[in-house]
C-alpha cells in the first residue's frame, strides 16, 4: 500500500492506490487516432500521466505503461456511420492509409519528445492486432452478447444489460438512453441492421470500395473502435490491470463500450481503477473546427495563429498543464501562458542558483517539513497546482539561502538538492532551457528528414535533393541506411 491516492471515475471516490501485483503496475492509456497533427488539446492527457508514470517509477514500482495507436476502426461519425477517418485523409492525399498513420504518428511522437514526456513501455497499433479483436469478438458472440447482421457484428447493449450496469462509468441510465435515441439515430447509415440504436460494432463490413479491410469469420471487414483497446490492454497487461487513463470525452462510449466488450468475454472489469483528465479550453469553449478556434502544436511552438501573441516553449506548455488539477477543465489565454514562463524560468533559474549555495555549520531551515508538503500534494491525486506552489516555498528559501539571508546545514542541504530536483525534472519532468535548444534542432531535423522522405515516395527528387544539399551546406550531413535516415552535425 501507498500513500498515492487517486480519484477513481468508476467509483466517484478518491481511494488509495494498491496494485495488484506490486511492485509491478500495469497502465493503459488511450491514444491519439493518427489522421491529423497533434493540436493544444492532445498536449494535456500525455502530461497528465506522464508525471503519473513518472512518479510511480519514483516510487519504485516497475511500470508498464501501455499507450495505443488508433489507425484503424474510427468512423468519421461516432454511431458507427461514415469512413474510416485514416482512409478517409488517405483518400484526400492520395497516399497508402498506412503512410497517412504512419506520418501523423511521427508528428505525435515529436510532441511529446518535444515535451520531455517518456515514451510508452508498449504502443500497440490497432492494425498490428486484428486477431486478437476477431477472437475476442468471437468469445463475446459465443457468450450471448453479439449478434451477426450481413457481416457486420454488434455489440448486444440491452442484452447485457440485463446482467450486467451498462452506464455505470459515465453515469448513464439505460432506459435514459433507449428513450433520449428514439428512432434517429436508425437513419444513419447501417443503422437499420442493428436490434437496438444504443448497439455498437464490434466489426463492420467493408464494401469494395473501403481500403482497409481483413477477412474474417464473419466476411471482410475492419473491427470498430472500442474493441481495440480491450483487445490490447488484454494482450499486453492481461485481463484486469491496474489503472486505465484518457480523456473525459473519452467517458462514453468508448470507455463504457471497453468495459461492457471486457465483462462480456470474460466475466471481469478490465481495470482497478480509471483516471480521466479534463479537457483544455479557448475562451472558455471547446476547441473545435466551427468555433475556428484550434491551435496546432507547431503553430503553438512557432506562434503562427492569430490566437497567439508570441510563440511559446515546449516546456512552457507543459508547465501551463501542470499548473492546473488534471480533473478540472484549463482555458487558454496569452496572460497564463506568459505568467506561465515566467514562473517555469523561476523555477528552473533556482535549480542553478542551488548548485552554488554551499552548507554552513548551523541550519535555520526545517527543509524536512518542506519536502513532506510536496509529497503530500503529489500523493492528494496528482495535485500539481500545490505541490508547484511548495516548490515556489522552496525557490524562497533557496533565493535567501543565495543571498546570505538564511543558513542550512550539509545535511539539510543534501535533503534540499536532491528533492528539489527530484521534483522538478524526474516528477514533474520539466527541463532546462539549453535541453530544450538541444530538443528543437533534433525536432526540426526529424521534420526535415520527414519531408524528404515524403518527397522520395512522391518521386520529387529535385526537392529531395535540394534537402539533402541545403543542408550539407550548412555543415549538416544526412546518412541513409537500412534503419531510415540520421544525420551528424560537422
Amino acid at each position: 500500500m501507498t500513500a498515492l491516492k487517486i480519484y477513481d471515475t468508476y467509483k466517484r471516490e478518491t481511494l488509495s492506490f494498491e496494485p495488484q501485483k506490486a511492485p509491478f503496475v500495469g497502465i493503459y492509456v488511450c491514444g491519439p487516432t493518427v489522421y491529423g497533427f497533434p493540436h493544444l488539446g492532445h498536449a494535456r492527457g500525455p502530461v497528465v500521466f506522464d508525471v503519473l508514470h513518472r512518479y510511480l517509477r519514483h516510487l519504485g514500482f516497475k511500470v508498464r505503461f501501455v499507450r495505443n495507436i488508433t489507425d484503424v476502426g474510427h468512423l468519421v461519425n461516432d454511431a458507427d456511420a461514415g469512413e474510416d477517418k485514416i482512409a478517409k485523409k488517405a483518400k484526400l492525399e492520395q497516399l497508402e492509409p498506412m503512410e497517412i498513420a504512419q506520418f501523423y504518428t511521427d508528428s505525435y511522437h515529436q510532441m511529446l519528445h518535444s515535451m520531455n514526456v517518456l515514451p510508452a513501455s508498449i504502443e500497440p497499433r490497432a492494425s498490428g492486432h486484428i486477431i486478437e479483436q476477431i477472437e475476442m469478438i468471437q468469445e463475446i458472440i459465443d457468450n450471448g452478447f453479439a449478434y451477426v447482421v450481413n457481416g457486420s457484428v454488434y455489440f448486444d447493449v440491452l442484452n447485457y444489460s440485463k446482467h450486467h450496469d451498462y452506464g455505470k462509468l459515465s453515469g448513464r441510465i439505460i432506459e435514459d438512453l433507449i428513450a433520449g435515441a428514439g428512432n434517429d439515430a436508425r437513419t444513419l447509415e447501417g443503422q437499420d441492421e442493428k436490434r437496438n440504436s444504443n448497439d455498437f460494432a464490434l466489426w463492420k463490413k467493408a464494401g469494395e470500395e473501403h481500403i482497409m479491410q481483413w477477412n474474417s469469420p464473419w466476411g471482410k471487414g475492419f473491427p470498430g473502435w472500442h474493441i481495440e483497446c480491450s483487445a490490447m490492454s488484454k494482450k499486453y497487461l492481461g485481463e484486469t490491470f491496474d489503472i486505465h487513463g484518457g480523456g473525459m470525452d473519452l467517458l462514453f462510449p468508448h470507455h463504457e463500450s471497453e468495459i461492457a466488450q471486457s465483462i462480456a468475454c470474460g466475466g471481469k472489469q478490465p481495470a482497478k481503477y480509471w483516471m480521466h483528465h479534463n479537457m483544455i479550453t479557448v475562451n472558455g469553449q471547446k476547441m473545435a473546427k466551427s468555433l475556428n478556434n484550434g491551435i496546432s502544436i507547431d503553430e503553438f511552438f512557432s506562434g503562427k495563429n492569430a490566437l497567439l501573441e508570441k510563440a511559446y516553449s515546449p516546456m512552457t506548455l507543459k508547465f501551463f498543464i501542470l499548473q492546473a488539477h488534471y480533473r478540472g477543465t484549463l482555458d487558454f489565454s496569452n496572460a497564463a501562458l506568459q505568467a506561465s514562463e515566467k514562473g517555469l524560468n523561476r523555477l528552473l533559474s533556482a535549480s542553478e542558483t542551488l548548485k552554488k549555495i554551499g552548507p554552513s555549520e548551523t541550519n535555520e531551515v526545517e527543509i524536512e517539513k518542506l519536502v513532506e508538503k510536496c509529497y503530500d500534494a503529489i500523493n492528494e491525486d496528482l495535485n500539481t497546482p500545490i505541490l508547484i506552489a511548495n516548490l515556489f516555498e522552496m525557490v524562497t528559501t533557496i533565493n535567501n539561502l543565495s543571498a546570505g539571508n538564511l543558513k542550512i546545514g550539509a545535511k539539510e542541504l543534501e535533503i534540499l538538492q536532491k528533492n528539489y530536483n527530484s521534483f522538478v525534472f524526474d516528477i514533474l519532468g520539466l527541463k532546462l532551457e539549453q535541453e530544450v535548444n538541444s530538443d528543437k534542432i533534433d525536432g526540426l531535423m526529424h521534420m526535415l528528414i520527414k519531408m524528404r522522405n515524403e518527397a522520395k515516395i512522391q518521386k520529387n527528387y529535385s526537392v529531395s535533393d535540394q534537402i539533402r544539399n541545403e543542408l550539407s551546406s550548412i555543415g549538416i550531413e544526412l546518412k541513409d541506411g537500412k534503419d531510415g535516415t540520421s544525420y551528424t552535425l560537422n
